[in-house]
């Protein structure tokens, strides 16, 4: 049987005169390394996008971090930093796409921004800075450092007792992780379930309670190097599991057909 199929929603750049599709190979190199899948680039056209035929090939998706903010207004509060990038074409794309993703029962990993945006898809809401929250620490890299630094252990979460993603891991209570984000959950939509904090209480890793197919979401970078990462290929390898036991549900449904 092929490799499953994961889709990766691409962020939207203007590059010079021209509009470009792009996905970082770092997160198309943990889908390949860590899951053992094919990813499949998914064009960030918006409201222009055919979805479902997109999601009759795929096994699973994966939505990845990137350097621009969910837009503010979709959960319902003004835009306080314009300064700061933003990508409406990808908002318009991955939000319906995670709510459709849940219906088909898709196994779901996000990363980063994929990680704010399922909580926004869901109806929960962000910190637009988490630095600014009083008694939150600075959840961004220092952008002075090389990048190997700035992609290095930053902080401690502690996982859920029993939760989904200490299984996962092996029992594990407690991960260093690398940080590099502005913003962060301030409302947890209802139905996610904390499966990590740091220590200032920030929300770092959730699933969707209920969710017959696979989800996982992380505020940190595990695609980092992934392969030099035993946690990492861990919970990379549960992805690409939950994606091989979707395509084979697939194919035993059509063959009986």
């Amino acid at each position: 049987m092929r490799r499953p199929i994961v889709l990766v929603p691409a962020c939207q750049r203007q590059l010079g005169n021209h509009v470009w599709h792009m996905a970082q190979d770092k997160y198309l190199q943990a889908v390949l390394l860590g899951a053992d899948c094919m990813p499949l680039v998914l064009p960030a056209f918006g409201a222009g996008a055919d979805l479902d035929a997109a999601l009759r090939i795929a096994d699973g998706v994966l939505l990845t971090g990137a350097a621009s903010n969910v837009d503010a207004r979709l959960y319902g509060e003004a835009i306080r930093f314009p300064e700061l990038p933003q990508d409406p074409a990808r908002d318009a794309t991955t939000l319906p796409l995670i709510r459709a993703a849940l219906a088909r029962k898709l196994p779901l990993m996000a990363i980063c921004r994929g990680f704010q945006e399922i909580n926004v898809a869901l109806g929960g809401s962000l910190h637009q800075a988490v630095h600014a929250v009083p008694n939150m620490q600075d959840h961004r890299e220092d952008v002075r450092q090389p990048i190997e630094r700035q992609y290095g252990p930053a902080h401690r979460v502690r996982l859920t007792p029993g939760g989904m993603l200490s299984r996962i891991l092996g029992g594990e209570s407690e991960m260093m992780v690398n940080s590099l984000h502005g913003q962060g959950v301030a409302r947890l939509a209802d139905g996610l379930v904390v499966e990590a904090l740091a220590d200032d209480g920030l929300v770092e890793a959730f699933t969707v309670a209920g969710a017959e197919g696979f989800t996982m979401a992380v505020q940190w970078h595990p695609e980092w190097q992934v392969e030099s990462n035993p946690l990492a290929m861990q919970l990379f390898g549960a992805f690409g599991q939950a994606c091989r036991d979707f395509q084979e549900r697939q194919h035993r449904l059509t063959a009986a057909d």
